[in-house]
């Protein structure tokens, strides 16, 4: 019996032994994991030593000027319409070719000034002149289309640059009604407009008479001057011959107002005075269609101040120097300083705010048309023996597609469509091959 009860006391010790072991184990020790085994550490090979025999690096093949301006007149003179015209596939608004065919016939016969032999490019201008010369009655009158004109003082002032070129002597008889056109719509005291408001002496895109409305009567679409019109207006008035001082004189009223300008104030300048750089803006009071945006305010008592940007500088440049007032030489010497001071002809120029940035690009090709004209036409020059020339067409060459043509990726302003990215490289090359036959000389 005491052995029994001695065999019967050790089994159940070593059974509760075993299950409070058991239970620590589950409880409190889980299972250590086994690591994976480490890779293989791979150590490349050392590079093979230059014996000579290694190639250096393939240069990107890019048009010289002269085939970049070769193609892209080869490309515009194909897509011409058997009636003279240059339409658009793309935008509904270029599809009557009121828009697009002088713009196209003016960068043509940019290009036959350059000295371009295509033996096409007299017969082409000739044709678009001919559909272009559709729209003047026989009474002198205009003749806009059922719907009217998209761009009324674009399409007016590009005809009549057309029809002032030497490529189109038959038609320049056709060119008084298209000055007359442009002449009634500049805002002024004749349309109801007073020199202290900001729309007074400018242009803009107003597709009715730009008069000024009645208090409490809505105003037309976009009857406000803005500083590209303006420039077109003045450019094809130049072009035309025309000389009535008043004219200009009013003119220069709204283009002051599109620049960053101000005389050195006496005593320290604000802050805000930095922004005050000579360049231009589009338009007054219009965050949006300034391309570059608002300067952010750092202080209730700043004024509204826009960026100054590229395209718009070289515009107001180029303005100023049309209205050719002698009271306004400084404020043309500020905005030549911008333009040397900012060119580039790698990106559109100028100080865009975070929410503008990604339209930078939007209007490259009117900028490089319009500060190639500003560089050669007013003999500009940049520091350190740069070649504007040549740095502007090489890059327009790099961007140049395989069949001549241009266009922009950015849609903003339309410059996605082919006939309009093409008539402005063509025209800003052309100038650039102008310039090689020139000699340099100094800022007059």
């Amino acid at each position: 019996m005491p052995r029994v009860f001695v065999l019967l006391v050790v089994v159940l010790g070593v059974a509760l032994g075993c299950g409070r072991k058991a239970e620590q184990t589950f409880a409190f020790n889980p299972p250590s994991v086994v690591p994976p085994p480490s890779p293989p550490v791979v150590v490349p090979p050392p590079p093979p030593p230059d014996d000579g025999n290694i190639p250096p690096p393939r240069s990107i093949p890019v048009r010289s000027r002269e085939e970049s301006l070769r193609d892209g007149i080869a490309y515009l003179l194909a897509q011409q319409s058997p009636d003279g015209s240059w339409c658009s596939d793309v935008y509904a608004t270029f599809k009557d070719g009121t828009a697009l065919t002088p713009l196209t016939i003016t960068a043509l016969q940019d290009a036959l000034e350059a000295g371009e032999k295509n033996p096409q490019l007299p017969d082409a201008i000739k044709k678009g002149c001919e559909f272009l010369a559709k729209f003047t009655r026989p009474d002198g009158s205009i003749a806009p289309p059922e719907d009217g004109f998209d761009y009324p003082i674009y399409t007016a002032s590009l005809i009549v640059k057309a029809f002032s070129h030497s490529s189109a002597k038959d038609f320049v008889k056709l060119r008084e009604p298209w000055v007359k056109y442009i002449k009634e719509r500049q805002l002024t005291e004749k349309l109801g407009w007073k020199p202290e408001e900001k729309e007074y002496g400018g242009w803009g895109y107003c597709r009715v008479l730009p008069r000024k409305p009645e208090p409490g009567v809505i105003a037309p679409s976009l009857i406000e001057s803005n500083l590209s019109a303006t420039l077109f207006a003045l450019e094809a008035l130049k072009a035309a011959g025309e000389t009535d001082p008043a004219l200009y004189n009013n003119a220069a009223i709204f283009v002051k107002r599109c620049q960053n300008w101000l005389s050195t104030p006496f005593g320290p300048p604000p802050a805000w005075f930095q922004y005050v750089d000579g360049g231009f803006h589009f338009i007054y009071d219009d965050p949006v269609r300034n391309k570059a945006g608002m300067v952010p305010k750092e202080s209730p008592d700043w004024p509204q101040l826009f960026h100054s940007y590229g395209s718009t500088s070289a515009d107001g440049f180029r303005a100023l120097a049309y209205c050719n007032r002698p009271d306004d030489q400084h404020r043309v010497e500020s905005a030549r300083k911008w333009l040397v001071a900012n060119f580039s002809a790698r990106t559109h120029p100028g100080t865009y705010v975070k929410a503008h940035e990604p339209n930078r690009e939007a209007v490259y090709y009117y900028y490089a048309a319009s500060v190639a004209r500003a560089f050669h036409d007013h003999k500009l020059e940049l520091p350190a023996g740069r070649d504007w020339a040549a740095e502007l067409s090489y890059e327009l060459a790099m961007r140049q597609k395989k069949d001549g043509s241009w266009a922009n990726a950015v849609e903003l302003v339309r410059e996605n469509e082919p006939f309009v990215a093409t008539s402005y490289a063509v025209s800003a090359i052309a100038r650039c091959k102008k310039q090689d036959r020139l000699p340099a000389c100094p800022w007059m």
